[in-house]
């Protein structure tokens, strides 16, 4: 079980976006790095290829590591860390290692 996942906000703590919050779009497990909504934007120059496509330069998300993010917890409203908890009938849970409630 991952500490992040899909539908997650996020919140940047390293880097140019430092300090930003989005929601995780995608998830790359095999390299560590996910894709967060409007966060590590890049320039990419785009040729028209249909009458009505647009051409020009877009801004589009790049991956960032997941050592970058921190969860944001939904009780305390704030980043925090993550443990997995197994509990007594065998179900994996995340808890904020703050508030100590189930995410």
């Amino acid at each position: 079980m991952q500490k992040l996942k899909k539908e997650d906000i996020v919140q940047v703590i390293k880097g140019k976006d430092r300090g930003k919050k989005g929601k995780i779009l995608s998830l790359f497990a095999e390299n560590k790095r996910v894709l967060v909504e409007g966060i590590n934007l890049a320039k990419k120059h785009k040729r028209q290829t249909r009458q009505d496509q647009q051409g020009g330069i877009v801004s589009i998300e790049m991956p960032i590591s997941i050592a970058k993010l921190m969860l944001i917890c939904k009780h305390c409203n704030r980043p925090v860390r993550v443990a997995l908890v197994i509990s007594k009938d065998g179900v994996k849970a995340r808890v904020c290692k703050a508030c100590k409630e189930v995410i």
